[in-house]
């Protein structure tokens, strides 16, 4: 009975992770802005990786994996939002603003836009003697 209760639970979470792993790949697909994907894909990779390794663990009950699972789970809790604010920072480092749409057409007409008036200005002090 109680291994049928152990893997109704562990089935769960690991049901459970997997949806939300599909929740954040429809909402990294539909936000419009590269800030909104990185907050989609942060959430759902958290919460995903989390659920299925705590359903891994209830699956394969205590032993040397399960130990090893719950260090894994504890790199994942800390490294993800790492990542992720490193990937938002060096975004706004490149020039990205938040709120600004990022399509690959937007983006490259923004670059274009970009490089012309870099071009179009006269350079100050480089004038022939």
């Amino acid at each position: 009975m109680i291994e049928i209760a152990r893997e109704i639970a562990g089935g769960l979470f690991l049901a459970s992770g997997a949806g939300f792993f599909l929740i954040g790949a429809i909402g990294l697909h539909r936000m419009p802005e590269l800030f909104s994907r990185i907050h989609a894909a942060s959430l759902a990779d958290t919460t995903g990786v989390g659920l299925i390794l705590i359903g891994l663990m209830i699956h394969g009950g205590f032993s040397l994996v399960t130990v090893k699972l719950v260090f894994l789970l504890l790199f994942m809790l800390f490294m993800g939002p790492v990542a992720t604010h490193a990937l938002a920072a060096a975004a706004l480092q490149a020039g990205l603003k938040p709120g600004l749409p990022t399509t690959r057409k937007q983006v490259a007409a923004r670059a274009t836009r970009k490089v012309a008036s870099h071009a179009a200005k006269p350079r100050k002090g480089r004038g022939k003697a």
